[in-house]
């Protein structure tokens, strides 16, 4: 069985190398039939990698431990779940997926333009299947998943217990999507440049798949943000790791494509920008690859010292040059049509935004790439912290903020003064209000009271747009105010799903504010002795042992109470679990949540006869208004990603003029 997963692996490399010459005599002799077999071969490389995985997931299953990879990584006590989440636990299995959902994509890409893009699909292909080559390569030869062990371990040395989390199982296949789905407008973007299609039909063509890819990435962040709260017991969500940085920056370059790509549609511009845009997007995403697996930079989330550095940084080398080669070769054809009218214009605001994200993604590339630079040039590795990165991008973020909220409601072209006071007079008297009651109510630190005034601010913009929509709906069509504002949403998704996404970031700006006023305590307590923090008050009542089939788990039982009032009790544990290898041990911490703030507690040490114990007190003010930030956010990309039949029609208008001038 697993012989079969070995050599399906080993014909998909042969197909796609197939594929990938076939595609490219068949455009080069114009034979269309071997373009159709080169799609094809990306159908049997799918089929190849989808047998592959499913060997690697029955292997787990059945606990092969004659197979290395499932004997690092499960043990005959593992959690079913977590038994089918160890498949992509380490490096092998994630690379496997990480093809897998590449060949996927590549079939559904093929199967929606079976009869639209015919110019384009050649180049396409090629693109798509050298990347699939690239990792079928990795792991096939460098890294193989199906490697066997000569001796047969009775058990193996099971999973890592930070990874014994219901996120192992939806944070990395999320994020993954999102990689890999930002190949898809690349691939499109490089088939543009080879075929002088320079219009936006690529751009529309893809749309989806971006918005897809972003949506998925930025859920993944938030998931891994959760995750990481309440597993690593440190008492924050997000702590600069250069792992959780490589994630971040291709969704900062995504973000900026997204708007940018708005100005190319609109008028004619920014042509060039968008090209290099989703070239560093999706080059940064390979990159966030590389760093994973490469041993290069030092991570809690990475997966040490491998072979697979070299192969990543040539691909990565490789992709570049071709990529702005091909765009300096086109440079004379990707002239804008058209220039900013003014300063003071929704183009220019989209522009500045774009400066932001992108100045963001470089401070966030700059300081996790330091390391290796440091080591380099001095010898000595140098390690960014995360004061460097929050002093650089806290007042950036704020600036992106405020755009928030000002890039929707400004006007095209040249916003006059009308347009100014009408949109945006009313909800800077909002915000100016708001900032006076914030600081009269005590909030004095100069970061925080300027967030939660941009954050009225921006609200109040959203709102008002909301408010004159509805009301111009209601005078058309006498519909009472509900259906009115349903019905806004629905016959203009793209617009009002996308203020809705804007909501959900500022919520999400809401709560990593409120970390401003974080308040934290170690303290060693003994049994029925009690300790305040802020207006909770903390009682150690006992600890206690218990063996489970797994692990041994300490867990020691506080009461809370607040203002003389009993809120319950909390339990943070340490645990230990066995296995073949070295015990390992984790924390679990115990979290009272509410909108307000979050009492964070984590039991770090202890007596064995529990007459002592020593806790970690935090209190998070606004934390979970970043996870309901998040829902809003998937709610209002989902309202985007649906189908719009108007749109439809005008990019089939849009095409069929682009075709027609190409053929004259």
């Amino acid at each position: 069985m697993v012989d079969l997963g070995y050599f399906s692996m080993l014909i998909a490399v042969v197909i796609s190398v197939y594929g990938i010459v076939a595609a490219a005599i068949g455009e080069r002799f114009n034979k269309a039939e071997l373009i159709r077999s080169a799609e094809n071969s990306a159908f049997a490389v799918a089929g190849l990698l989808t047998i592959g995985l499913a060997v690697l997931l029955y292997s787990f299953l059945t606990h092969n431990y004659q197979v290395a990879y499932v004997a690092s990584y499960s043990s005959n006590d593992l959690p079913l779940v977590y038994t089918i989440s160890a498949v992509w636990a380490g490096q092998e299995g994630s690379l496997l997926l990480w093809g897998w959902l590449l060949a996927v994509f590549t079939v559904i890409v093929i199967l929606q333009n079976r009869r639209q893009n015919r110019a384009l699909m050649p180049y396409v292909v090629i693109v798509l299947m050298i990347i699939i080559l690239f990792f079928l390569i990795l792991i096939t030869f460098i890294t193989p998943p199906f490697k066997k062990l000569d001796i047969l371990p009775a058990d193996g040395q099971g999973l890592n217990p930070l990874l014994q989390n219901p996120g192992m199982i939806f944070h990395p296949p999320l994020l993954f999507l999102g990689y890999v789905g930002f190949t898809i407008p690349f691939a499109f973007a490089i088939a543009a440049l080879v075929t002088g299609q320079l219009g936006d039909i690529w751009i529309r063509s893809t749309r989806r798949w971006t918005i897809f890819s972003w949506f998925f990435l930025g859920i993944g962040i938030l998931l891994g943000a959760q995750w990481a709260y309440v597993e690593l017991g440190w008492g924050g969500y997000w702590a600069w790791d250069p792992v959780e940085n490589a994630s971040l920056m291709p969704w900062l370059t995504g973000t900026a494509y997204l708007h940018s790509v708005m100005i190319q549609e609109k008028k004619n511009m920014l042509k060039v920008w968008n090209i290099i845009l989703i070239i560093l997007t999706f080059v940064l995403s390979i990159f966030g690859t590389f760093i994973t697996r490469s041993g290069i930079i030092s991570s809690v989330h990475s997966f040490g010292q491998s072979a697979l550095g070299p192969f990543f940084l040539i691909f990565i080398g490789i992709i570049l040059v071709t990529a702005f080669g091909l765009l300096v070769h086109r440079l004379p054809f990707l002239k804008s049509t058209n220039e900013l009218d003014s300063i003071i214009s929704r183009e220019s605001s989209f522009l500045f935004n774009n400066l932001i994200l992108i100045g963001v993604a470089f401070s966030v590339f700059l300081g996790t790439v330091f390391p290796i630079i440091s080591e380099a040039v001095r010898g000595v590795k140098i390690t960014v912290g995360a004061p460097f990165f929050n002093q650089v991008n806290v007042p950036i973020g704020l600036a992106l903020l405020f755009l928030t909220g000002l890039c929707p409601l400004i006007a095209w072209g040249k916003a006059s003064g009308r347009n100014l006071r009408i949109n945006f007079l009313s909800p800077f008297i909002i915000a100016l209000v708001g900032g006076a009651v914030l600081f009269a109510a005590g909030i004095r630190k100069v970061y925080p009271l300027i967030a939660f005034t941009l954050c009225i601010f921006v609200l109040s913009t959203i709102a008002l747009e909301y408010f004159r929509g509805v009301n111009a709906r209601r005078k058309m069509t006498s519909e009472n105010y509900l259906t009115a504002f349903i019905r806004l949403i629905w016959r203009n998704k793209r617009r009002y799903g996308g203020y809705i996404v804007h909501v959900g970031m500022v919520l999400i700006f809401l709560g990593i504010a409120g970390s401003a006023f974080n308040a934290e305590k170690e303290v060693n307590m003994s049994r029925g002795e009690s300790v305040q923090l802020r207006d909770y008050k903390i009682t150690y009542e006992k600890l206690v042992n218990y063996p489970t089939k797994s692990k041994d788990v300490v867990s020691a039982t506080l009461s809370i109470s607040r203002g003389g009032k009993r809120l319950g009790f909390l339990s943070p544990s340490i645990e230990t679990y066995k296995g073949q290898g070295e015990a390992q041990t984790g924390t679990e911490v115990a979290i009272r949540s509410s909108l307000k703030e979050d009492l964070y507690i984590i039991l770090a040490g202890y007596k064995p006869d529990g007459v002592s114990a020593t806790f970690k007190l935090i209190i998070n003010p606004l934390v979970n208004w970043i996870w309901i930030g998040g829902f809003v956010l998937a709610l209002g990309t989902i309202v985007v990603m649906l189908p719009d039949r108007r749109e439809k029609r005008r990019l089939l208008v849009k095409y069929s003029r682009e075709v027609f001038s190409d053929e004259i």
